[in-house]
């Protein structure tokens, strides 16, 4: 397996189901999570992780639920960058830059610029994401490129049209796996999961750990590819 995809569901019912006060502990259980399929993916040599983080659809979320996430990826980046670099661990996020807010934006462009060369280990964190916007966005670009003189319409191609995708560079995911007991993807990299597989688990972001992990990549292997042949 080269490419892992999660799309991170149900922190804020786990956190109710187990009768926390607090909504926001289950986001921070979550980061948990994060930590560990980083590091399951760096076990297994698998060389691509993306984690669908922060949609579009969910900034309309409440204001004290954003602050929340934003603070804690930027003191989660603060306090983990050094960690990524020893590790070769490459930090990329994808999604609508339009988007960003302010509050994070300094520190992503710093991740992202010390880490730009590590190999061990790419995490795509999707955020501001959204993946018919990403469609959208590619098209206008390649639109653009047609009207400016710099691509011929009849060499539009599907190479031609990933290069102007937010998640280009990164193989399409062999497997895409969704907790939170929900069975749709959610406008989650709808373009390159044409060929990928679907697990979805019955459980919560909070609850995977290795043995969820391990259960997704022994399942993958299981099944036979045939790719249409």
């Amino acid at each position: 397996m080269h490419h892992l995809a999660m799309i991170m569901d149900g922190n804020r019912r786990w956190a109710r189901e187990n009768k926390l006060e607090a909504l926001s502990l289950g986001h921070k259980e979550g980061m948990e999570s994060i930590k560990r399929s980083i590091k399951f993916c760096l076990d297994k040599n698998i060389k691509y992780l993306s984690l669908y983080t922060f949609s579009l659809e969910n900034f309309r979320r409440g204001e004290k639920e954003k602050k929340y996430l934003f603070d804690s990826l930027n003191n989660y980046l603060r306090e983990h960058l050094e960690e990524f670099i020893e590790k070769e661990v490459r930090l990329r996020f994808v999604g609508d830059r339009d988007y960003f807010p302010s509050i994070v934006v300094d520190r992503i462009n710093e991740a992202e610029e010390k880490t730009k060369n590590l190999e061990k280990l790419c995490v795509n964190f999707l955020f501001c994401y959204g993946s018919k916007q990403e469609i959208i966005h590619a098209a206008k670009k390649v639109a653009k490129k047609v009207k400016d003189g710099d691509l011929d319409i009849n060499e539009i191609d599907e190479d031609s049209f990933r290069k102007e995708m937010w998640m280009n560079g990164a193989p399409d995911p062999d497997v895409i796996v969704r907790t939170g007991k929900t069975l749709r993807i959610s406008n989650f990299l709808l373009f390159q999961a044409a060929y990928s597989e679907f697990i979805f688990l019955d459980c919560y972001w909070p609850e995977v750990d290795e043995a969820v992990l391990q259960m997704c990549v022994d399942r993958f292997y299981e099944v036979k590819r045939n790719f249409g042949r």
